[in-house]
């Protein structure tokens, strides 16, 4: 029974992989409609609003029925952490990338410099997303409150670029309580990507220095 049930969790992950991917790509697209786009229709705006909802209650359903197949769900939920958080708040559904990565070295035990390029890549992907989705929440959050400095999606989107760069050049940032919390994950989230990529960017000159030298 264990055996079939790791093989159920496997299965249904590997056939929930292109829908979870439509879902992420819906939801997206919907709430940067909804927030970017000024003077939407009230049936419009309910659409939007609609298919975001839609697309988080898959995400929660996809979540619930991994842990349903899983053979120990309290050792799901621990080791899967990440798949929790993303599922709660799935604007940070880019972090997922930072699993695949781990997924991936688990697999290898000599990472060859196919995987160093696949992380620099997924690394940097992940942060341009997270740093767009980043930059809609502040401003969504941001625009209206009184004394803000974030007032246009342009302004937001400097401020999760000096974020995650840990540069933090201090002309934009966040007044509101939400706005401040969505900075803080932002800025612990940059140390890691950043890190991510120049680590495995640095790897790979290292391995293309050494391979020189021995010829």
């Amino acid at each position: 029974m264990p055996v079939e049930t790791d093989a159920r969790l496997q299965e249904w992950e590997r056939r929930a992989q292109p829908y979870l991917l439509i879902a992420s790509m819906l939801f997206l697209t919907s709430y940067s409609i909804r927030v970017l786009v000024p003077g939407l229709s009230p049936g419009w705006y309910i659409f939007w609003e609609t298919l975001t909802i839609v697309s988080w209650v898959v995400f929660v359903a996809e979540y619930l029925a991994r842990l349903t197949f899983s053979r120990d769900r309290w050792h799901f939920v621990r080791t899967r952490w990440l798949d929790l958080i993303v599922t709660v708040l799935p604007l940070l559904r880019p972090l997922r990338m930072i699993d695949l990565h781990e997924r991936m070295q688990l697999r290898r035990a000599a990472p060859g410099l196919g995987l160093e390029a696949r992380v620099m890549a997924y690394s940097g992907l992940a942060a341009l997303l997270l740093g767009y989705a980043a930059s809609l929440a502040v401003y969504h959050v941001e625009r209206s409150a009184p004394d803000a400095n974030i007032r246009t999606f342009g302004n937001a989107v400097w401020w999760a670029a000096s974020t995650l760069t840990t540069t933090g050049y201090g002309d934009a940032t966040p007044v509101t309580a939400r706005g401040r919390v969505i900075a803080v994950g932002l800025m612990f989230v940059g140390v890691a990507l950043v890190g991510a990529v120049v680590g495995s960017f640095s790897s790979y000159l290292m391995r293309r220095f050494r391979q020189e030298g021995e010829r």
